[in-house]
């Protein structure tokens, strides 16, 4: 792997999206650390210590996680991606549902920049959408737990707008450094840029840790690096279903007569049922306190069994949400039936099967057979920090820095990147036969 850096660094075409996607992940950061007009630093900087060291909880930990610790800064891009990527999830859900989606998905690339289109659309509408509920919090005070002091001191209609506007203008800049990395730079721009908000955070998360003893400090790092060797292993398993192309004629020529496979990995649905179950974990907190409730058997039911991350009932919740939306989203995104069609229309078949109906079903057998582990390793690694809540410092699993969503996508977007830089060297440095 740094044998392929330092060959791309050597190349200059390669160096310089290199370089420029450095220079975007630098301008991203900066944007994390500008407060948003009307809010008062200090008195942010204060509250964010109190909050350190009583370990109280936020119900938006997630959000904070991808936004690089941006969100409970009250930042320009308090936000982060996280607008993004639910618009995202929620076209390409409904593409299943909405027969005029699922048309445009087939009709290539011209169907899949209008669905682009309507994910920027509904990343702006879920934007104010947020960026309204998270003011809102501040200006009640309960954006930070255990902190009287006003976050906005001039709390009226015109400022509240102000930081509104600023928050959603915030995501639409994001999103379009994002695109700029994907088309002039290296890598998924916003996959990076999440991995960037999360490596953010490993530094003060590492530091609490070391707070508890050098001792402590080495174990978490070989454990973590354990977790990451675990991660990467599942993470590169797929179960490759031989598939053989018959030959055919098409005009004076011979094509087909190959034999391929079919790779469908252990973690098919990647870390989205994570996002789905974290993000309906906190609903009940979010929805309490906005209503404004204090007290009370529901809230005290949330704090006591939902909000607590090291509760048996959080944990098995947790798992139960993780292994139902792996099911569901991987039965959303991959369809049996169009494969098993497609391998008929081009001629293939799996040894042993008979095309059509009996190649889905033996699809949709093996698949099921995959999904279970994988849904199973995707709830241990989300709830394995819990078990670590006491030497961490902190009062979220998520901001564990070997465990939970951070490792799943910071692994996930490194292997990435380093498979788009290897295929980056083959095209220009392709031996062939010579060797």
């Amino acid at each position: 792997m740094l044998s392929a850096f330092r060959s791309a660094l050597t190349t200059p075409d390669l160096r310089k999206k290199i370089l420029f996607t450095l220079g975007i992940i630098a301008v991203y950061r900066l944007g994390c650390s500008i407060p948003s007009p009307g809010v008062s630093y200090p008195n942010i900087q204060e509250c964010l210590e109190q909050v350190e060291q009583s370990d109280s909880s936020s119900i938006y930990s997630l959000i904070n996680l991808f936004s690089g610790g941006a969100l409970l800064q009250l930042s320009i891009f308090a936000l982060g991606i996280m607008p993004y990527i639910t618009a995202s999830i929620i076209v390409q859900l409904l593409t299943v549902v909405i027969p005029r989606f699922e048309q445009l998905k087939k009709e290539g690339s011209s169907g899949q920049n209008k669905l682009t289109q309507y994910t920027r659309y509904l990343t702006i509408a879920l934007a104010v959408l947020q960026a309204t509920g998270i003011v809102a919090l501040a200006d009640r005070g309960q954006l930070f737990t255990n902190c009287s002091l006003p976050v906005i001191p001039e709390s009226n209609i015109f400022t509240l707008s102000v930081i509104v506007i600023v928050m959603t203008a915030g995501t639409a800049v994001i999103m379009w450094l994002g695109e700029q990395v994907g088309e002039r730079g290296i890598g998924n721009g916003m996959s990076l840029l999440i991995f960037t908000s999360i490596a953010a955070r490993i530094p003060a998360e590492g530091a609490n840790i070391l707070q508890n003893g050098g001792l402590v400090f080495a174990g978490v790092c070989f454990f973590g690096l354990a977790i990451i060797a675990s991660v990467v292993f599942v993470e590169q398993g797929q179960r490759r279903i031989p598939v053989q192309y018959a030959k055919r004629m098409v005009g004076r020529r011979m094509y087909g007569g190959t034999s391929t496979y079919l790779p469908l990995k252990v973690n098919q649905a990647g870390v989205i049922p994570v996002i789905f179950g974290s993000s309906l974990l906190y609903l009940p907190d979010l929805i309490s306190r906005l209503a404004g409730t204090t007290g009370g058997g529901f809230q005290q039911f949330v704090q006591t069994y939902l909000v607590d991350q090291s509760s048996w009932v959080h944990i098995t919740l947790y798992i139960a949400l993780i292994i139902f939306f792996t099911y569901f989203y991987v039965g959303i995104t991959f369809n049996p039936e169009e494969r098993a069609d497609e391998m008929k229309k081009f001629g293939g078949f799996i040894p042993g099967i008979r095309p059509g109906r009996p190649t889905a079903e033996y699809l949709q057998f093996v698949l099921s057979r995959i999904t279970l582990p994988g849904s199973l390793y995707l709830g241990i690694i989300a709830v394995l920090p819990n078990f670590f809540l006491g030497i961490t410092g902190s009062g979220q699993n998520q901001n564990f820095p070997f465990g939970g969503t951070a490792v799943l996508i910071m692994v996930g977007v490194g292997l990435d990147t380093v498979k788009q830089i290897e295929s980056q060297l083959m095209q220009r440095k392709y031996d062939g036969f010579l060797r």
